[in-house]
């Protein structure tokens, strides 16, 4: 009973969010129309990068208004071209494409008409046939508006969707930036300036996710909130269905295990599910079944004044619990130990655009590993592998775009309440993934300003009352010994780099500074620590006996002396590893970087170095210790 009693109290602060954002399903009520392919595309060019919309560039084909090129979404426009000035073009670009709609789609005025853009970096406004349906600030999640009713103005016409967005970062944007102008005319010419950045991944800007219409009836499912737990061998699933365009509908909620077998149901829009012989939700390596999700079918029927309505929504749903304690990690109360990777979103040529074949492969990749874990370092990723990072059971540390705050003018009240707005859009999206246990507000963070303590408090607190189900934490980099975030996460972050940016090459301190660091900031806190970060660049094929840095044998020789040190500590309060990075990837140019970040243990081509193959050793151990661990009385 006491048990229900969480469950309901947690569930009740998830409902803080009020408004859905739920991943586009087809369904016997629900139609799906994909935008990928080719767009036409212009980038203003104007010295004030305004000229679009003075000119008005959305009131007709963007062809009309001047030369355009075709532009592949999802994708970066940055590699795309030969173009020098596109790759680091700051400003307003223009897309349009236009679409054939269903008749049935707008013939029968019942259907509600959706499009939805997978995330657009980093403001970005909308026309359907030259009107205005909506604008975005912010990159890395979706954003949507309903179009059903400028359709109808012109149901005969194909439809023609433009999108304009911004990739100019300011001090009050996530992640955030500044623009500097280069007023020496001995220097510079007239009106030139640059994109000042504090983040060390690639400024790459575009639609980097799909673009789709999709339909609804009038009324609809809006929302779906699940929180789980479970009682011995009986799983317990609280959950709320939200319902649009109705003040009285019939909700009929079944549960459904992957043999396709009914094990739950309701005829309420809200409450708690039972289920026996409950299968949970596990992470890769920690049981034979891992990642194992049931089906959550919504089926809601309305009537209105004329006609009726009836919407279908199939949620995936894994069952599981998340805990800490002062020392431990725990998933379905068992002790878990991350280990595993950073990533980034980007690859050759497609730059964080999403696609398919890299997915997969870099899946195909961390199990080779034998990793169990991942961290979304800087940002949120794309919802389809969230949903791949469910169904194959690896737990996920979800980051918002929070990197690169710095600079005391990005601690004020409106960067503040951009943040939690950020914060607000990522739990709608992403609170119904088991796969997610812990959230990050923030990558490095210049913590040791006043004012940024109450800014990181606010954050995480905000956080916390979005989803009390799951911890929250910030990442905080080395040697910051007056942090002032750290009395509020639940777990305490650390990014490490002792013998690389400091005392460089020089791996006997390593045993020393990292035990000390890690020391200091348990007896500090009496909190969990995770090792988000540590790594050291390396070329691939550069070798030297004895090693140095940049060499293959370096970056090898530091993992395994940063190894030793996890290896005293794991079982007492370090609960993770998370090396960083998976793979080579791009940044800006700079004289301190060869052609993008060579931390990877891959290639950006996703080519092992020699790191790859004693970080797969030390991970399959690591799984069979855990195994053994469990298995033991």
């Amino acid at each position: 009973m006491l048990r229900v009693l969480w469950l309901f109290a947690a569930f009740d602060a998830v409902l803080l969010l009020d408004t859905g954002m739920l991943f586009p399903r087809e369904s016997s009520s629900r139609e799906l129309k994909e935008l990928n392919g080719l767009w036409a595309f212009r980038a203003d060019r104007s010295p004030s990068r305004n000229q679009g919309f003075q000119e008005a560039w959305y009131k007709s084909r963007l062809a009309e208004t001047g030369p355009v090129i075709d532009m592949p979404v999802p994708a970066s426009y940055n590699d795309i071209t030969q173009d020098p000035t596109l790759r680091d073009f700051i400003g307003w670009v223009w897309y349009e494409r236009e679409v054939v709609i269903p008749a049935h789609w707008i013939a029968d005025g019942g259907t509600r008409v959706v499009l939805r853009v997978g995330s657009a970096h980093y403001y970005s406004v909308v026309w359907v046939n030259g009107v205005k349906v909506t604008e975005h600030e912010g990159g890395h999640l979706p954003f949507e508006a309903e179009i059903d009713s400028v359709l109808q103005e012109n149901p005969t016409v194909p439809c023609r969707i433009t999108i304009a967005v911004n990739n100019t970062l300011t001090l009050q944007s996530l992640p955030p930036g500044s623009i500097q102008y280069m007023n020496d005319r001995t220097m510079y010419p007239d009106g030139y300036f640059v994109q000042t950045i504090n983040f060390d991944f690639f400024n790459y800007a575009g639609i980097h996710r799909p673009v789709l219409l999709y339909t609804t009836p009038k009324t609809y499912v809006d929302d779906i909130t699940v929180v789980t737990d479970f009682l011995d061998n009986t799983g317990l699933v609280r959950y709320n269905v939200s319902v649009r365009g109705a003040t009285t509908a019939s909700v009929k909620v079944t549960f459904i295990d992957k043999e396709g077998h009914s094990v739950a149901s309701s005829n309420e829009p809200s409450g708690v599910l039972k289920v026996t012989d409950v299968k949970l939700w596990w992470p890769y390596l920690m049981h034979e079944n891992p990642g194992y999700l049931y089906s959550m079918e919504v089926r809601l029927v309305a009537d209105a004044e004329e006609s009726s309505f009836e919407d279908v929504y199939t949620l995936p749903v894994g069952i599981r619990t998340v805990k800490v304690t002062s020392t431990q990690f725990l998933i379905n109360n068992e002790p878990f130990y991350f280990h595993g990777v950073n990533k980034h979103e980007d690859a050759d040529i497609r730059g964080k655009g999403l696609d398919w074949p890299l997915i997969v492969k870099d899946f195909n990749l961390m199990k080779w590993l034998g990793a169990n874990s991942l961290r979304t370092s800087h940002y949120p990723y794309a919802e389809e592998f969230m949903q791949m990072c469910d169904r194959h059971g690896f737990v996920v540390i979800d980051e918002s775009p929070g990197v690169g705050i710095v600079d005391f003018n990005s601690f004020g009240n409106v960067s503040l309440a951009h943040h939690q707005d950020v914060m607000g859009e990522l739990v709608r999206r992403d609170k119904n993934h088991p796969s997610v246990v812990m959230w990050s507000v923030a990558n490095e963070p210049f913590s040791v300003l006043p004012q940024s303590e109450y800014y990181l408090k606010t954050v995480i607190q905000h956080t916390k009352d979005l989803d009390p189900t799951r911890p929250v934490t910030y990442i905080t980099i080395m040697n910051y010994k007056d942090d002032l975030g750290g009395p509020y996460v639940d777990v305490i972050c650390l990014n490490s780099y002792y013998a690389w940016y400091f005392d460089p090459g020089h791996l006997e301190v390593v045993p020393f500074q990292l035990s000390n660091e890690h020391e200091n900031w348990y007896n500090k806190y009496k909190k969990p620590i995770i090792q988000t970060e540590y790594g050291a660049g390396a070329v691939a094929g550069l070798h030297s006996d004895p090693p140095v840095i940049f060499t293959e044998e370096f970056q090898k020789d530091f993992l395994q002396s940063y190894h030793e040190v996890f290896d005293k500590e794991r079982g007492r309060f370090l609960v993770g590893e998370l090396v960083w990075n998976f793979a080579d990837f791009m940044t800006k140019q700079t004289f301190y970087r060869v052609v993008g970040n060579k931390k990877g243990i891959f290639t950006r081509q996703r080519q092992p170095k020699a790191a790859a193959f004693t970080l797969k050793e030390r991970y399959w151990k690591l799984a069979k210790k855990t195994e053994t661990e469990q298995l033991s009385p």
